[in-house]
């Protein structure tokens, strides 16, 4: 049976299927349609060619969620609060969103304070009721919200995590009072403290609801007209695949969809090559993530944004930059040169795609210095048009007098800069030296400018994996299903005792098991894994620790939480430590998807396609030409080379060599290194 993996981006659309009765598989791309998302997923998967009756289940990764976010055209929301709380989600942390800047204004709520309705009740933080929930100006507000053409509710009330009496008879009330129309409540968003961000991840939640439900609804609508009767599964942004329709109803938990694919097939990767320490470098058409995994595992975070507004959602820690292959060149007002955030996409697409753009983009950069000119239209449709390239640098580069040579290689050298910078965050700036670590490359465009990034590091082997262009299409086949479920209840260490955590515990493992058991996973099938938010005492914000395999007392996990904040910061103190949050993450296991062997025989010219004139270092030199899948495997390639693939090309500039090895896994290394 085939089981396939597609991953919409913000310029094309990756393809990757996988036969299960002989574990081979292939990838495709094709551009990407932002007028109708589903339409683009429907063609990949048509020009796959395979008979809908052989396709066993579809794991999907989308932008459908942020993008609502980030273009601000999601639903016309309405939030319940409680009286008193109108004001949390305008006024938000009062902290200065531009620390520097005097003029700075604060972001724009996501919801208009006129929508926002306050209702009488109060509990405690402890879950008691101090005041009972008014059910008549409940049915007052759903009135009001009506009349507003509310599309979209979310119930937000004070402690709710503690006790979700009052959030589920509001709820109970407003679907009475407003049938059709969606609500969120904040203990089933978030049953975290801190108001501000659990009110903002719950209107978040129910601001993209309409437009992700009605995107699934339409793509699973579309599979079964078309004959495909197959599971949909959604990668979310904890790195597992969900249920369409649990993602449908927690949307939230999708912000990260794509990006978190490639990170779960990276690690997969250097399982196989006994690299525990990577860095993940994914480079499409309108940005770049970058992720640090240390020991094979990736962290986590809560701390996530999307835009402007928080989204304290689990997700994996990845850092996004405005930089990817159809990031726009221009110079700015003090008339420098800059590259992104601002992209061409999908449509027009950089000038060399000859779809009616003109400005310069880092891909034109590229035609220009004849590093990137596939011999195969790239998604069966996009041709390059050279010339059409070298008219955008040229136009760019005449008005600072640079020739297009110069100005394509400045653009690539801005582009590099930034995504570098990305890099040293979350390696540099934690201490963590990048040369200590492999870098991983892939994306449409990663291979292109992977040796350029790990040489500014001064990393010496990169990893460009087999299918990079789609690769995290296929980290969607090989992720397992994880959902988190938490619970904020403030604890104190030394004044709690083991059998007390366990209580605690309980129930969210129960919770855990039934949605796994949901899904249809077994008991052999299902791990669970235990983590909790903890601090010192008088701290502002925790840090996740996770209770180490046979901790059987306090202290373990006391000293569990200490390792683990020297680690992250490099130092101890000797204070109280408490738990603010606890966590219980449900894995449900997927099968296995191990790379195939792909041994080829041969000789290296037998790769070789033609030669051009590349440019290194202001220089043009004679280049050979090769495709990716003809090369002879452990053969090494000295640079300067150009290795072409359909939906990739890897540049293995001067003083580097690549090989490939019999997975089809190929490593650059720096001269004299072994």
């Amino acid at each position: 049976m085939i089981t396939i993996g597609v991953d919409v981006g913000g310029t094309f659309t990756d393809l990757v299927l996988r036969d299960g009765r002989t574990g081979a598989m292939r990838s495709l791309k094709t551009p990407s349609t932002p007028e109708d998302l589903a339409r683009g997923v429907m063609t990949a998967i048509r020009q796959a060619e395979v008979p809908d009756a052989d396709i066993a289940g579809i794991t999907h990764g989308m932008t459908v969620a942020t993008n609502t976010a980030l273009e601000m055209n999601g639903a016309r929301l309405g939030v319940i609060t409680t009286e008193g709380h109108r004001d949390v989600l305008v006024v938000g942390r009062g902290n200065r969103t531009k620390l520097y800047d005097i003029k700075a204004v604060r972001p724009v709520p996501l919801v208009p304070r006129r929508r926002i309705l306050e209702v009488t009740e109060r509990l405690t933080a402890s879950g008691a009721v101090h005041k009972p929930l008014d059910e008549k100006q409940v049915v007052a507000a759903c009135k009001r919200l009506e009349a507003a053409k509310v599309e979209a509710i979310a119930i937000c009330f004070l402690h709710a995590y503690a006790n979700p009496a009052h959030e589920l008879r509001a709820a109970e009330i407003v679907r009475a009072q407003l049938p059709g129309i969606p609500v969120s409540l904040s203990h089933e968003i978030l049953p975290e403290y801190r108001e501000f961000e659990r009110f903002s991840t719950t209107a978040l939640n129910a601001y993209v609801g309409p437009k992700v439900s009605g995107y699934l609804n339409t793509l699973s609508r579309n599979l079964t007209t078309s004959g495909i009767d197959a599971p949909l599964r959604i990668m979310g942004s904890n790195g597992g695949t969900w249920r369409a329709a649990a993602i449908a109803a927690e949307p939230v938990n999708s912000m990260l969809s794509g990006p978190a694919g490639g990170v779960t097939a990276s690690i997969g990767v250097a399982r196989l090559l006994g690299l525990p320490d990577i860095i993940t470098y994914d480079m499409g058409g309108t940005s770049t993530d970058a992720c640090l995994v240390r020991n094979y595992s990736h962290d986590m975070t809560t701390e996530g944004h999307v835009g402007m507004w928080p989204n304290r959602a689990p997700q994996i820690e990845i850092k996004t930059v405005g930089a990817g292959g159809g990031s726009i060149a221009y110079l700015d007002t003090g008339n420098f040169l800059q590259v992104g955030p601002r992209s061409a996409g999908a449509l027009p697409g950089p000038a060399c795609y000859g779809r009616g753009g003109t400005e310069p983009t880092v891909t034109d950069a590229n035609v220009l210095l004849g590093r990137f000119r596939p011999d195969q239209a790239i998604g069966g449709e996009i041709a390059i048009d050279t010339a059409a390239a070298e008219t955008a640098i040229g136009t760019l580069g005449e008005t600072l007098s640079l020739s297009p040579a110069r100005m394509a290689e400045g653009i690539v050298r801005i582009a590099v800069a930034r995504m570098t910078g990305t890099v040293k965050e979350i390696s540099v700036m934690r201490g963590l030296d990048p040369r200590d670590f492999t870098l991983f490359a892939y994306g449409g465009a990663g291979p292109l400018h992977a040796a350029a990034i790990a040489d500014e590091l001064g990393m010496t082997r990169i990893v460009i994996p087999p299918m990079p262009g789609a690769f995290s299409a296929y980290g969607l086949l090989a992720a397992d299903t994880r959902y988190d479920v938490t619970q904020t209840r403030l604890t104190k260490l030394d004044n709690t005792d083991w059998a007390t955590l366990q209580d605690i515990l309980t129930p969210l493992r129960t919770r855990a098991t039934e949605r796994l058991a949901e899904d249809g996973f077994t008991g052999d099938k299902m791990r669970l894994q235990t983590s909790l938010e903890m601090r010192y005492v008088g701290q502002a914000f925790e840090l996740a620790t996770a209770v180490p395999d046979g901790a059987a007392k306090i202290a373990d996990i006391e000293n569990a939480f200490r390792a683990a904040y020297e680690e992250r910061y490099g130092q101890l103190d000797e204070g109280p430590v408490e738990i603010v949050s606890f966590r219980v993450i449900g894995i449900g296991l997927s099968d296995r998807t191990d790379l195939p062997e792909q041994v080829v025989d041969g000789d290296l010219s037998d790769a070789e396609i033609g030669r051009r004139p590349v440019v290194f270092g202001g220089t043009a030199q004679e280049t050979s030409i090769y495709r990716r899948p003809d090369l002879p495997t452990g053969i090494a390639i000295p640079g300067p080379a150009i290795i072409e693939e359909d939906g990739a090309t890897t540049v293995v500039p001067p003083g580097f060599t690549a090989s490939q090895d019999r997975y089809g896994i190929m490593m650059l290394t720096k001269a004299g290194v072994a």
